[in-house]
């Protein structure tokens, strides 16, 4: 299913295990993402959480190779499936620390911005890459860059599609801390066992309390997100996106 679960001293390990393809989102992985989710939420005795990248990335976006082959009717479906499992992670009542190294790419940026934190090593690189492919943001991603950011950085982000290092991340407040790759999962399992340490539930409270903020909420976002994304996909330039990623080439967009 290229998701793994471990579980150790309170603390639960998502792994995201693709790293054949930089851990790409295939359908498979949202379900099982998903699936590991309402277990953790389930279970008491896991008390914080972190989700990691197997390999040099921690996600590169979603899977490239199945989008030119969705209609509208199903591509609502998939949409409706990566927001259910984003709006689980968001909403889980437990501290979730996202470790990312290496590519963070489209889908990739809203699984990590959906975690309370980010640990990111200094090799990591961030890309609102959507529009290299020709389709709008996925997975909430404009609601979180917006919440972090305001609307000027996130739109700059989003309209430019430019990768930006670990450190502007953090000097822009994406991130909480940046590490040396080789510590990057220690510096995570140290942190989510501060927090599992911690008076948990008293964290949850906050958290939710952090939420109330939002406006509007991430579930009416992607309400939205699934109306523009279904007609997206149905454009040239996003037919011509997904081939040119294909045949690694430039895209030649005509704006329709």
């Amino acid at each position: 299913m290229n998701v793994r679960l471990e579980k150790s001293s309170g603390i639960a390990t998502l792994t995201l295990d693709r790293p054949d393809c930089l851990n790409a989102m295939s359908d498979a992985m949202w379900d099982a993402l998903l699936a590991h989710i309402d277990a953790i939420a389930a279970e008491d005795e896991i008390r914080a959480v972190v989700l990691k990248g197997e390999g040099r990335a921690f996600c590169s976006g979603g899977d490239v190779s199945n989008m030119a082959k969705s209609d509208i009717v199903s591509g609502r479906a998939r949409s409706q499936k990566r927001h259910r499992t984003i709006i689980a992670l968001y909403n889980l009542e437990k501290p979730v620390i996202a470790a990312t190294r290496g590519p963070v790419y489209g889908i990739g940026n809203a699984l990590a911005l959906a975690c309370d934190l980010i640990v990111a090593s200094d090799t990591t690189r961030f890309s609102m890459a959507f529009k290299k492919v020709g389709v709008v943001p996925d997975g909430g991603a404009v609601f979180f860059l917006t919440q972090r950011l305001g609307i000027a950085q996130a739109k700059e982000l989003v309209y430019t599609a430019r990768p930006i290092d670990a450190t502007e991340a953090k000097s822009l407040g994406l991130v909480s801390r940046v590490v040396p790759d080789a510590e990057l999962e220690s510096a995570a399992l140290a942190l989510a066992t501060e927090f599992a340490e911690s008076a948990t539930y008293a964290l949850a409270l906050a958290k939710k309390m952090f939420q109330a903020m939002a406006v509007p909420t991430l579930e009416q976002l992607c309400e939205m997100e699934t109306l523009a994304s279904g007609i997206v996909r149905l454009t040239h330039d996003h037919k011509e996106g997904v081939a040119a990623f294909k045949e690694k080439r430039p895209p030649k967009f005509l704006g329709k």
